[in-house]
């Protein structure tokens, strides 16, 4: 598929290139619209054989880890961002999933193969959205003007369509740092998904479940199980207390906790969050050991017709060992963001500033700040204390279930989303730990 127009969509500072998306009209009579739509995985399994040095490596980290100022690959180096990354203007091998599609982003029929593509342009997400608004759409639409446009309505016509099949839609804002030459961050700012982000997401989604709906033997699924009843209550009740007051970021946060985790399990039992009866991970394996495992499985399955070379217990045991890689991986990467969180405060110590109480625990409340969005903890001991006279003041107490704490005294209340002002009285950055003041 060389001579098919292909583009990458990725971060600016990304340097492995996993997933490439063709376009070609078909058809373009009013009656019969239709469009062959490639999404092209770089092929890692051609690279990456069973049983090598390299995917016993892989399969030991299980995935890469994005750290505040460094990622740590999975892959080494020349594989991740030279051999499979699908940089511009060169012959990349990929397994694809083509896609036969109308007007109305309805797949007609779809081909899992493995193809040789050459991209043609490499953009970020914020060059792909300038040429998504209709300001940027010139009367002699480019290739590329044209591609990104149609992607884009038929990406938001997929997103519709999961949405009402009850897809849940929490989006959060990315949190990044600016740091100076020796590394200390000097701002906080975020990064807010827009359409190029959605139209990247939606085409990543449609391959991963039609990949996932295609087999019918021993598979490596990606798994999301329904919420927490009990908690999915608390919600509901605390909902209702607090009505109209009830902060969006706080009912976003409290629906979160109470979902369970997705994981990889050889037992399909489809994924609620994006209310799909079948699910997968194929279209990052530079990244991902299970979306290296999917290659193989495919190949085996489908392209070869071969029989797996792994049991059905065998593929749980490596299902299970992914799902706690990536555990550990998530924390990493919130530990690491908590540690540039406390250095950027370090420097702030003193200052006043307000926030809203984004959990509320036995020992105190966990305030969020409005602006950096960093979390600290103001202690239960320093809330209704009275510096000047120690036996004057109040005692708090916690109220589990409705998410507060009650002065003993005086019948005060700081509830989960309520708004308050702080005073940044310590940053330790050997432990990454923030502590408040309430002011």
């Amino acid at each position: 598929m060389r001579d098919v127009f292909t583009f990458t969509i990725d971060p600016a500072d990304a340097k492995d290139f996993d997933d490439a998306l063709s376009f070609e009209v078909i058809s373009d009579q009013p009656s019969a619209v239709s469009y062959q739509i490639g999404v092209h995985i770089a092929d890692v399994s051609f690279y990456v054989k069973p049983g090598s040095k390299e995917d016993t490596d892989a399969y030991q980290r299980g995935t890469s880890v994005y750290l505040v100022d460094r990622v740590i690959p999975m892959l080494p180096e020349r594989l991740c961002n030279n051999l499979c990354s699908l940089r511009p203007n060169e012959d990349k091998l990929c397994m694809s999933v083509v896609f036969l599609m109308d007007s109305q982003a309805k797949v007609l029929k779809y081909k899992i193969c493995r193809t040789v593509i050459r991209s043609n342009a490499r953009l970020d997400y914020d060059q792909a959205q300038e040429i998504i608004k209709p300001s940027a759409v010139s009367h002699q639409p480019s290739e590329l003007t044209t591609a990104l446009a149609t992607l884009n309505g038929m990406a938001q016509k997929l997103r519709a369509e999961r949405m009402a099949a009850g897809a849940l839609d929490i989006e959060q804002e990315e949190m990044k740092f600016k740091l100076d030459k020796h590394g200390h961050p000097t701002e906080i700012y975020f990064e807010e998904p827009n359409e190029a982000h959605h139209l990247i997401e939606e085409f990543m989604l449609l391959t991963n479940r039609t990949v996932a709906a295609a087999v019918n033997k021993p598979f490596i699924y990606r798994v999301h199980d329904k919420p927490n009843k009990d908690k999915l209550e608390d919600l509901k009740q605390l909902t209702k207390r607090m009505g109209k007051n009830m902060l969006p970021q706080v009912m976003e946060m409290l629906t979160i906790r109470a979902q369970a985790k997705a994981v990889y399990s050889t037992d399909n039992i489809g994924h609620y969050g994006l209310a799909f009866t079948h699910y997968t991970h194929f279209t990052s394996p530079i990244r991902r050991y299970p979306d290296l495992m999917v290659h193989r499985l495919i190949d085996k399955y489908i392209l070869t017709g071969k029989s797996a070379s792994w049991s059905k217990e065998e593929l749980e045991d490596i299902a299970k060992h992914c799902s706690e890689c990536e555990q550990e991986a998530q924390q990493a990467e919130r530990d690491s963001v908590k540690l540039f969180q406390t250095m950027w405060l370090s420097d702030h110590i003193g200052e006043i500033l307000p926030g809203h109480i984004s959990g509320v625990t036995e020992f105190g409340l966990f305030v969020q700040l409005d602006q950096s969005r960093c979390e600290g903890l103001v202690h239960i001991s320093t809330i209704g204390a009275d510096e000047k006279n120690p036996n004057v003041g109040d005692y708090f107490q916690y109220d589990e279930k409705n998410f507060r704490l009650i002065g003993f005294n005086s019948g005060k209340t700081y509830t989960l989303g309520d708004p308050v002002t702080v005073k940044v009285i310590r940053a330790d950055i050997n432990k990454a730990q923030i502590d408040f003041l309430l002011v």
